[in-house]
Parts: C-alpha cells; sequence; structure tokens
C-alpha cells in the first residue's frame, strides 16, 4: 500500500485567538495552545458548504483537565459518548459537527491529541499472534502515516468526485456505488451492534454493506440496497470492503512487532486499548 511520504502530526501555533484560560486569580491568564492536525482526506471528501470542504487541516486546542474529566465520566462512557464530547471541545470552529467528521479524519485527530497530550510513546499489552503470550510492547505514534486513498485504483474503484465511488463487483457484474462513513455513521453501527448482541445474533457484516452501499446499478431505493446486502455472495461482499478500504483516507497505524518470549515478528494493526489516553494507569 502506498504512503504520503508526511508523518501524521500537528503544527504546533500560539494562536491568539484561541480561548484565555483565566484562573482564579484574575491576574493570571494564559493561551491554550492549538494545533493543525492534518486530514487524510484532505477535504476532498466533504460536500460544498461544510467547513472542511477543501481543507488540508483542522484546528484543535491541545487537551487540558477539562477533556480528561469528559475521558473519565461515568455518564459519558456509559453513553459512549466520551471520546465524542472531547473532540468537540477541542475543535476550535464550533460550526463543525464531529458527526460529520469521516472516520478517518477522526482517527487522525484521535491520535494528534494522544501525542500532544502524553506523547508519542505508547506502551499497551499485546498478545503475541504466534504464541498468545501477553507481554508490554512499545509503539511510536509519531510513525503513524497518512494514507490519503492512493490505492484504490487497484482494485478498479472509480472516484465520482462527489464523496461517492463505484466499483464493480466481479461475480454479480453488478455496479455498486457506496460512500465514505462518518463518526455519525460509526454511533449508528455500535449501537446496531449492541442491539444485536441483546438479541442474540451478528449482522455486524451486512450492517456496514447497508451504511456504505448508497445505489445498486444506479438505483439509490432501499429495497434495491436491502437486496444486494443480504444475496450477493461472499466473494463480492469482501470486494467491496476491500474497495471501501482502500478508498478511505485514514492514518495507517500499522508497525512491526517482534515477540519477547519466542521472537515471532510481523506487523500489526496498533492497539487502541483503555490505557491509549491513560498511559501512566
Amino acid at each position: 500500500m502506498s504512503r504520503n511520504q508526511d508523518r501524521l502530526g500537528g503544527v504546533q501555533q500560539h494562536d491568539a485567538s484561541a480561548p484565555t484560560q483565566a484562573a482564579a486569580n484574575p491576574g493570571f491568564a494564559f493561551v491554550v495552545p492549538t494545533e493543525f492536525v492534518e486530514l487524510p482526506s484532505g477535504g476532498k471528501y466533504y460536500p460544498p458548504g461544510h467547513a472542511l470542504h477543501g481543507e488540508s487541516a483542522i484546528e484543535i486546542k491541545q487537551m487540558t483537565a477539562k477533556e480528561e474529566d469528559m475521558l473519565t465520566s461515568r455518564t459519558l462512557l456509559k453513553k459512549g459518548v466520551a471520546l465524542d464530547r472531547v473532540i468537540s471541545s477541542l475543535i476550535i470552529n464550533k460550526t463543525i459537527d464531529p458527526d460529520s467528521l469521516l472516520v478517518g479524519d477522526r482517527n487522525a485527530i484521535i491520535v494528534s491529541t494522544r501525542v500532544s497530550a502524553y506523547g508519542n510513546d505508547y506502551t499497551t499489552k499485546v498478545a503475541c499472534p504466534a504464541c498468545g503470550t501477553t507481554q508490554e510492547y512499545s509503539f511510536d505514534l509519531n510513525s503513524a502515516n497518512v494514507y490519503a486513498g492512493e490505492d484504490l485504483h487497484t482494485v478498479g474503484v472509480k472516484d465520482n468526485n462527489d464523496g461517492t465511488f463505484n466499483v464493480h463487483l466481479d461475480r454479480t457484474k453488478v455496479d455498486v456505488t457506496f460512500r465514505l462513513l462518518t463518526g455519525r455513521d460509526e454511533k449508528t453501527f455500535i449501537a446496531g451492534t449492541e442491539l444485536d448482541k441483546k438479541q442474540k445474533i451478528d449482522r455486524n457484516v451486512t450492517r456496514q454493506l447497508s451504511g456504505m452501499i448508497v445505489a445498486v446499478n444506479g438505483d439509490p431505493s432501499a429495497d434495491a440496497i436491502n437486496y444486494m446486502v443480504h444475496n450477493m455472495p461472499s466473494a463480492d461482499s469482501r470486494q467491496l470492503r476491500l474497495a471501501y478500504r482502500l478508498s478511505s483516507p485514514n492514518i495507517d497505524l500499522t508497525q512491526h512487532f517482534e515477540c519477547n518470549e519466542c521472537s515471532h515478528e510481523q506487523d500489526m494493526e496498533v492497539p487502541l486499548n483503555a490505557d491509549f489516553f491513560w498511559p501512566d494507569r
């Protein structure tokens, strides 16, 4: 997979327009530093009128104790909105709805926030895929690469330049139009999977497909989409999900892992565990 040469990271800015945080002593005040986070999407897939349309970066303030409170709030954690509240609090432009952010752009904000708050060294527990031994392993978050979707052509995906993409499925010979998912879609997906758990069923794949497909052979009707989702061969389902992954701008957190116990080596996705935002716990 090709990657941009630039590493993920924000450029710190001391913006005079940033909110001033005043302590109880009226003679003491300071400006919370802000940074610009590179958007994997480059603003290409936001509709005209969206504040991020055509924008290559988003300005956020650095995390403070206020955001740490959000991350530890039992109420927010129980509702599953703690991270959403943090992102909303950090974005300088309050006209931007955090739920409208593409998933890859949200991920970039989350990783940059973690780096500026606690540093780029991320030590967490990892289970070796070969021997199963659980061990502490350190990853360098500054080594994350920005993937802008440059490999989509390798699987025959056409960018429609309107936030949607087309791919011709090999088995059914059907043209499927799909879109990139946002934070709002991600929340809907999570809520659906929680409902599935209560009903003791698993619909992760069909839920994902239902969220991304917007038309089948040019037909955007719910009937056409539902029929395709529930009847496409597994080979086409796999092809479509690969097409989506290669079309989605994101941050690549794949890094090298070597087991301390059996010396097994492989590249693996950096696990974003509970200690991602709490490195000292």
